[in-house]
């Protein structure tokens, strides 16, 4: 049952992380444009602790399901939650500024 709550958890945290990523890469791309891209570079800045705390928070659930049975199934629940809010915030942000390629 360890393995299978550790994999789910690591699932959480690889969709908080993709969260994460996006970010980071809008922000890096907003500020190579320079002042044309200031309205992006101050919006993915203002989502980092956003995609930050969720991944924090699918890393915390992911180091809970090392313990015993309860501390493994608040980890996969912290993890799902942590990796929800990040999937959900990298849908958002795809939708609002698509890449093209």
């Amino acid at each position: 049952m360890g393995i299978v709550f550790t994999l789910v958890a690591l699932i959480g945290l690889l969709a908080a992380l993709g969260h994460v990523g996006y970010v980071a890469m809008l922000n890096n791309a907003a500020k190579k444009k320079g002042a044309a891209g200031a309205e992006i570079a101050a919006y993915s800045k203002s989502r980092f602790p956003v995609a930050g705390g969720a991944a924090g928070v699918s890393l915390l659930g992911l180091l809970l399901t090392t313990g015993g049975t309860t501390a493994s199934i608040i980890g996969v629940i912290l993890a799902l939650g942590g990796g929800f809010v990040g999937y959900r915030g990298l849908q958002q942000e795809r939708a609002k500024y698509p890449t093209n390629g």
